[in-house]
């Protein structure tokens, strides 16, 4: 007789992890449950969230409530559902759909719990600069991300990687963790671990706010908060009322010159803008409307003047050692 699962995600993160769940001997996913069909990219077209997507070419049985209610919970009971497996799915799970599996719900989150609990775990490591991170496979509480551990994996995090290639490894990573876990967490033989509260810190969601720079700040800080919002929001400079998005930059050593926020040159290697601390290299930056270009190809339309200065704005912490007030969706 095969364990019955249902899977739960919205995001590209979890599909390595899912596809691993579904080629385990003895497993049958009788549901994915995955955020609602939305528009997106700049014709707006409704398109389908990549989980949706994937369940659509599986032939896998697909729901994509807005909201959770009473009646879920009540088709997991109808479905008679084994263990939930969540990862990136954007909804908090009701008390009732919580308790309507037999064995519960287990999460894959995208750091080392108890640290970085919260919507990005991911976005919130590259910021920091940490030099290891990885996931956590833990059995879902009503708390936020504070369920006891199943597992965890760590990986180094490569000197310069944003967040697209970093959230790609983690995803990879939790698929490997699938096979050295499942089979004990549906046995009933694992037992996971309570996390160490006196380490919690948490992230939160991210906002078109969060684009600012604070030139204040070191070149180092500002350079990994770049590869941390890389793509949305992005991280964005206001020059002469026109908003430029930074695609990549780098930090470097240079000291002493000039004033935070002033451009100290701008050429084909990059344009490089003076900080609290060092110099920051912007390698691609992209006009409103545009598309993103090397430093070379975007100077050549839209000059930038040696002892301009940028402005700073602050920049909102992602990160607190206390939860965060709930923030509407962006």
């Amino acid at each position: 007789m095969a364990y019955r699962l249902i899977l739960l995600g919205s995001d590209e993160i979890a599909l390595e992890a899912f596809a691993a769940v579904r080629v385990q001997a003895g497993i049958e996913i009788v549901a994915v449950y995955s955020q609602p069909d939305r528009p997106a990219g700049r014709g707006q077209e409704v398109q389908a969230n990549p989980v949706a997507a994937w369940a659509r070419a599986q032939a896998l049985p697909l729901r994509q409530p807005e909201k959770l209610t009473a009646a879920d919970a009540l088709a997991l009971q109808v479905l008679q559902v084994d263990l939930g497996v969540v990862m990136a799915y954007g909804q908090i799970l009701r008390q009732d759909f919580l308790d309507a599996t037999r064995l519960g719900f287990i999460n894959f989150h995208g750091s080392l719990l108890p640290a970085l609990r919260g919507a990005t775990p991911v976005e919130a490591a590259l910021a920091l600069n940490l030099p290891v991170t990885g996931v956590s496979l833990q059995q879902v509480v009503r708390q936020l991300d504070a369920g006891p551990l199943h597992a965890t994996a760590s990986l180094p995090v490569a000197t310069g990687e944003a967040r697209a290639a970093l959230r790609a490894r983690l995803g990879l990573l939790a698929g490997t963790m699938v096979p050295a876990t499942l089979p004990a967490i549906l046995a009933g033989t694992s037992h996971p671990q309570p996390q160490d509260e006196a380490k919690v810190s948490f992230s939160r969601r991210l906002t078109r706010a969060d684009a600012v720079l604070d030139f204040c700040q070191s070149a180092e800080v500002i350079a990994s908060r770049i590869r941390a919002l890389a793509g949305w929001p992005g991280s964005t400079f206001d020059l002469r009322g026109t908003v430029i998005k930074i695609g990549s930059a780098q930090a470097e050593g240079d000291a002493g010159r000039g004033v935070a926020g002033e451009i100290i040159s701008a050429d084909r290697s990059g344009v490089r803008i003076a900080c609290g601390s060092g110099i920051l290299r912007v390698i691609d930056l992209q006009r409103p409307g545009g598309k993103m270009l090397p430093a070379a190809e975007f100077l050549s339309g839209f000059p930038l003047v040696s002892g301009e200065v940028l402005p700073s704005l602050a920049m909102p912490p992602l990160v607190s050692e206390q939860p965060f007030p709930r923030a509407p969706k962006a």
